[in-house]
């Protein structure tokens, strides 16, 4: 059975990294069913990024430039570009981040487990397959550390709660780009997570090769408060789901 997807890509001061990530996106797509990539710029970004992802849109169809001067943080990137994808006629859209941090060849395994009904499929970097390569000793235990406090107080059992690498079925994104998230930071990966907890899911091993900038204090306490947040909901009966 035929199916249509689209990849949402969040696009920041990507200049220097552009033409490596695009060539091993290209070879993987090539090697999948036809999907659209929407490739998401705002304001962040100070170098070319923009100018290349619209020479990239202009000469090949699959890629779908996505300016968005309105966004006011990252959670707002990924939430417009899930919003564009929705707007095509895609069954499943899956998130990554750019720069080779998350391998382009681990589509293929995304859309296996959503066509094979899986409405949830995450990647997960502390599986049995999975790694986070060469990033810095501080940012892998603030890694595997929120994923510890997060399922300790949220009730979850995920493996990986912070992975940014995750697709979903067209409904899924439906139901939480229609939420009013309280992450405005990274943490919200950790957010939906929590909030899709009743969805059937799977974590599949993914290899993140390279280390992501440093986290800010503002986002670390944005990440606190939505934490507690959600805790204290659940401790008092009424936790929230989608």
């Amino acid at each position: 059975m035929s199916f249509s997807w689209a990849l949402v890509v969040p696009m920041a001061n990507e200049e220097k990294e552009f033409d490596f990530f695009i060539q091993a996106l290209k070879e993987n797509l090539g090697k999948l069913p036809p999907g659209k990539v929407y490739l998401v710029v705002d304001n962040v970004s100070k170098d070319k990024t923009l100018d290349l992802c619209k020479a990239l849109s202009a000469n090949d169809s699959r890629f779908h430039t996505v300016w968005a001067p309105e966004n006011r943080n990252v959670v707002d990137a990924y939430i417009r570009g899930y919003k564009e994808a929705l707007k095509s006629d895609a069954d499943y859209i899956i998130e990554m981040d750019a720069g080779l941090s998350h391998d382009p060849v681990e589509l293929g395994k995304f859309l296996k487990h959503l066509k094979a009904g899986i409405p949830c499929v995450y990647g997960s970097r502390f599986i049995k397959g999975g790694s986070m390569g060469d990033s810095p000793a501080n940012r892998q235990w603030l890694s595997k550390g929120g994923t510890v406090l997060a399922n300790l107080l949220l009730g979850t059992k995920l493996k990986d709660m912070t992975s940014g690498y995750q697709g979903f079925h067209r409904n899924i994104v439906v139901a939480f780009t229609s939420y009013p998230l309280r992450s405005k930071a990274h943490f919200y990966q950790t957010e939906i997570r929590y909030l899709l907890r009743k969805h059937q899911y799977i974590e599949i091993p993914i290899y993140y090769k390279s280390p992501s900038p440093g986290v800010s204090v503002k986002a670390i306490k944005n990440s606190i408060f939505t934490l507690l947040f959600y805790c204290w909901r659940r401790l008092t009966l009424r936790p929230i789901s989608l």
